[in-house]
């Protein structure tokens, strides 16, 4: 199955095409990022957007850059832009032949006897995104014109004729450099081809206008301003390059830069190929020494519980473990910081959260598989050792160890959310979970499990009643007569019986405070209510205040976000549970819940997938084009099933491209290191379950 060809059919058809996305980001978080055929529909579209210097919002710098065939004084406009009153203009789809993704993003056009293709690349080192123009065939004199429009904006923000803009522009080495703006970057488009020439013709384009934003009910008229254009002759078998960069290149590097920056990209022609490539995509190093991963893009920045979720499957998952340690490097001593001095970090976002160190000490536990027992220990046991002392002695703002041993979680008056389910409308948590919350609860039963199995503690009483006493408390306070987890329970307020899916995070982690009975109870009821084929709703439709459909403007997004939209991210704790309990007769189960998400890479964003989907069929993605939680969730599932590698199924393809995917280490992560270890720790724990106090909640 080819994931990233599209042949003219649907190329042509912009009913088709505009729908379908692509982004391209490169390690310091510049990116590109537009519909297939180039048509700008959401003001975070850009040929070049860049981060800022001067706030947290990156910059679009060229919105695109429109091309022109000219022979025989005949001028074929390659662009594609759509404006208020509804005109398509020009009409460059036509002309597309095929398009692919598999190694970056080709387009080939067809314009009478010329076929030009164009390729797409970002550089790794610099903020540099790069075009090569390959005439293919034309029997005459054939002439390109390349004219970019500008924008020299923020991505929230849209651009519109005005007085203060700056038309100058330097002459540079085979191009030049404009900066409409003070304050803003400086854009440099230079050229391989030493006698392109520019003509400044300073003029503003009226009207554009994108969909994306008008489906959310936002601005979504723009104008944009054309500084001029360069012409150029092309012949045939010629390649010209055009950069668009922050800082100023030399010309005779295009053609070594270029092929560098291809090789960089691999070839994504498999499911696992393109997962792996969208995954890399989210790491982000803005200098030397400071590492992070994204939460996603176009819009979201870093926050440690994205990290800390998706940490293992985008370093280990895709073969580069260093990542790992370059991340984890750069988030504790932050974390230490906000926690020792009250500084919050410049760059990671919601260090405040209660639940942040449950979230590392899991991430840790994550690394125990991959790494081992002595290689985690060495290198982050003492960081789980002061987490959990951080949490027991209440030094955590907003997270209380009670003497019944649960976390209990209050953020007062502030009304803002606590926990993953974070969208906001009028200032206050659409859904205002607190008190005690299943997840931050079974965080810290299995946190405590692996710190006991980990230090070898098995004979230390005060830890063994400690996760006994968790244990019990927990079933007594989450589980009902129904047989489900309550989401949570706060003092003074009425139980909500609303089933969601944080509750399945207590089956699916190594350590479950539940009997395997009642794991099997609660994975039934989210099978049956929440279960779609591109995540977990975050609601049942039982209920009354369901939304079966994430559109809509940005308030009943926000609603819908957080009462039934389907998460791809949870399908981990799901997928996992489902593992632990049905083992190696639950495999193709998992195999078949994979299939949607092979399709999805052809959809919506291409070769990546998306923050949220409706919860009604067609499952359309929504929000945040690319996802790393939803990304790392299904490479995450695949580190599971190569743990079920002696199983096959009958083609073997698919495991094939799990296992390659996998392949920087010899073995599975479970196999060799760490999990063999902690198989009789869990079986113990398991036991500890069936015989611990299955009662009813108590009031």
């Amino acid at each position: 199955m080819s994931y990233q060809k599209f042949d003219r059919r649907i190329m042509t058809n912009l009913g088709t095409a505009l729908p379908l996305e692509l982004l391209h980001a490169n390690s310091r978080g510049a990116y590109h990022c537009s519909s297939v055929v180039g048509c700008n529909t959401r003001k975070y579209h850009g040929l070049l957007v860049v981060p800022s210097e001067s706030g947290p919002d990156p910059d679009v710098l060229l919105s695109s850059m429109d091309e022109t065939v000219i022979q025989h004084g005949a001028e074929f406009h390659l662009a594609v832009h759509k404006y208020h009153d509804g005109t398509l203009s020009p009409n460059g789809h036509k002309y597309i032949r095929e398009f692919s993704v598999e190694e970056c993003p080709r387009t080939i056009y067809r314009v009478g006897g010329v076929v030009l293709s164009k390729e797409i690349v970002f550089s790794s080192k610099i903020n540099q995104l790069l075009i090569r123009y390959r005439l293919l065939e034309a029997h005459s004199e054939t002439t390109l014109r390349l004219m970019p429009m500008l924008a020299f904006r923020t991505v929230r923000e849209l651009t519109h004729i005005n007085d203060k803009i700056d038309w100058s522009y330097t002459s540079e080495d085979h191009g030049v450099s404009l900066c409409l703006y003070k304050g803003m970057p400086r854009l440099y488009m230079q050229l391989s081809k030493y006698d392109a020439v520019w003509h400044q013709e300073p003029t503003w384009y009226r009207d554009f206008f994108y969909d994306r934003e008008a489906e959310r009910g936002n601005a979504c008229v723009e104008d944009l301003p054309v500084p001029g254009y360069f012409s150029l002759n092309i012949r045939r078998g010629e390649d010209i390059i055009l950069s668009a960069s922050d800082c100023a290149i030399d010309p005779e590097t295009l053609e070594e830069t270029f092929e560098e920056a291809l090789r960089s990209y691999g070839v994504a022609d498999t499911f696992a190929t393109c997962l792996r490539r969208s995954a890399r995509q989210f790491f982000y190093e803005p200098r030397p020494g400071k590492s992070y991963l994204k939460a996603g893009y176009p819009w979201y920045g870093v926050r440690l519980r994205d990290e800390m979720v998706g940490l293992t499957a985008c370093s280990f998952g895709i073969g580069e473990p260093e990542l790992y340690h370059k991340v984890m490097d750069t988030a504790l001593p932050a974390i230490w910081s906000y926690l020792d001095e009250g500084e919050e970090d410049s760059v990671i976002e919601d260090i405040w959260q209660p639940d942040s160190l449950l979230w590392v000490a899991n991430a840790i536990q994550d690394y125990y598989r991959w790494a081992g027992k002595e290689e985690t220990k060495k290198r982050y046991g003492a960081t789980l050792r002061r987490a959990i002392r951080y949490i027991r002695e209440g030094r955590v703002p907003l997270l209380e160890m009670r003497r019944n041993g649960l976390l209990y979680a209050d953020p007062g008056e502030a009304r803002r959310p606590i926990t993953w389910m974070g969208t906001m409308i009028d200032g206050a948590a659409v859904v205002d979970r607190r008190g005690y919350i299943v997840e931050y609860n079974a965080l810290w039963y299995n946190a405590l499990c692996f710190y006991r199995f980990l230090f070898d503690l098995q004979e230390d009483e005060e830890v063994t009643e400690l996760i006994d006493q968790v244990r019990e408390s927990f079933i007594r306070t989450f589980v009902n007569e129904h047989g489900y987890l309550l989401d949570y329970v706060a003092d003074g307020r009425p139980l909500d019986w609303s089933v969601r899916p944080s509750q399945i995070i207590a089956v699916g982690l190594t350590y479950s405070p539940m009997s395997r009975k009642l794991q099997r109870s609660v994975l039934d009821y989210v099978t049956k209510e929440l279960l779609t084929p591109k995540g977990l709703r975050s609601l049942s439709p039982v209920s009354p205040l369901y939304k079966g459909y994430a559109g809509g403007n940005q308030r009943e997004r926000y609603y819908a976000y957080v009462q039934g939209g389907a998460w791809p991210w949870t399908l981990y704790y799901y997928l996992s549970a489902y593992l632990k309990l049905f083992k190696r007769t639950g495999l193709f189960f998992v195999d078949r819940m994979l299939i949607p998400f092979e399709e999805e890479l052809s959809l919506n964003g291409i070769g990546t997938i998306s923050e949220i989907y409706d919860e009604t069929p067609p499952y359309r993605g929504r929000s945040d084009l690319s996802f790393m939680m939803s990304v790392s969730a299904i490479l995450r599932i695949v580190n599971r099933m190569v743990e079920y590698k002696s199983i096959w199924d009958e083609e073997g393809d698919l495991y094939d491209s799990f296992l390659s995917m996998t392949s920087h280490h010899s073995s599975s992560p479970d196999q060799g290191r760490g999990g063999a270890d902690e198989e009789a720790a869990v079986t113990e724990e398991s036991e500890r379950g069936d015989k611990a106090l299955n009662t009813e909640r108590k009031e």
